[in-house]
């Protein structure tokens, strides 16, 4: 916990939380691969008061839209406040903003004083807005954004070459209304929903970011949600976003070490690289059969995307 007792925050007004604030400065997260991205809203204290130790890879505090437009100020000074007095965090830590027209710039300058990981603004439509942010925010801070318009669907392998750009998460149900389509569509069978994710996914990569996938908004249906992260890794994602610790649980565990892929990946190195010294690229294997450099290079992405 940041602070023993909340009872004295709480009995503050939205104004006055600024004057206690701290001068701690969060070391930046170790961490570089991310199983679970854990949305938190800044209005609920107790929520704010663990994210030192929380189980998410990713803890996301959110001044979008769960936050009514009248308490947009108090989340946004929670967030102040709780971050200047917090040292360390086992989470990255990601604060998402309101658009740049309604709000977000003003948040980013104002955020820019505290430490925390990567800032990420909701409705990105355009590379320009992502190179005006790439302005706006402090350089030792990532840019993530949330891909929720049809704008940013279709334009999103345009979006590569801003260096701290690292991240996009898929809103799938405000992107879905941008395209007028209805939100029914959401079923693991639903071949749209198929081409989507595909479509997001192929389009990150082929940039160099990470695709998150979408919030799972029946957080009781543990099964269900589940079902959807092992549909997810089976078409490449690494990371989900979640509601909650039971979820964050679930993701943690679907997207975690593959300790058999680890095993066939280490052997596959070793043995290329001692038949490479041969002058033999190219040759069968006993246990996982014939071996070439592509099949070497797939390897050394699976050893790459081990946990630090």
């Amino acid at each position: 916990m940041i602070f023993d007792s909340l009872d004295f925050i709480e009995n503050l007004s939205v104004n006055e939380r600024l004057k206690y604030l701290g001068t701690k400065k969060k070391k930046s997260c170790a961490i570089k691969t991310f199983r679970s991205n854990m949305m938190l809203n800044p209005l609920k204290l107790k929520h704010l008061n663990n994210i030192d130790n929380l189980p998410a890879d990713m803890i996301t505090l959110n001044l979008e839209d769960a936050i009514s437009p009248s308490r947009k100020k108090e989340a946004l000074h929670n967030i102040a406040l709780f971050l200047s007095h917090l040292e360390n965090s086992n989470s990255f830590i990601i604060v998402r903003t309101n658009p740049l027209g309604e709000g977000g710039r003003e948040e980013i300058t104002f955020l820019n004083s505290f430490s925390f990981d990567a800032v990420r603004v909701a409705k990105v439509q355009t590379r320009k807005e992502i190179q005006e942010i790439d302005i706006l925010l402090k350089s030792e801070k990532e840019i993530h954004i949330s891909m929720e318009t049809k704008e940013a669907f279709q334009n999103l392998a345009s979006f590569g070459g801003i260096e701290r750009f690292t991240t996009a998460n898929i809103g799938i149900l405000d992107l879905l209304t941008s395209l007028g389509l209805p939100q029914s569509l959401v079923e693991r069978d639903n071949p749209t929903i198929h081409y989507i994710l595909s479509k997001f996914l192929v389009d990150a990569k082929s940039i160099g970011i990470n695709p998150i996938s979408f919030m799972f908004q029946e957080y009781k249906d543990t099964e269900g949600f589940r079902a959807w992260c092992e549909l997810e890794k089976k078409m490449g994602f690494s990371t989900k976003a979640c509601m909650g610790p039971l979820q964050v649980a679930i993701a943690n565990e679907v997207f975690g070490t593959d300790e058999e892929a680890i095993k066939r990946a280490l052997h596959i190195k070793e043995a290329f690289e001692a038949s490479a010294k041969k002058g033999e690229n190219g040759f069968m294997d006993e246990q996982y059969g014939f071996i070439d450099e592509p099949i070497y290079r797939d390897a050394l992405l699976v050893l790459s995307d081990l946990r630090n």
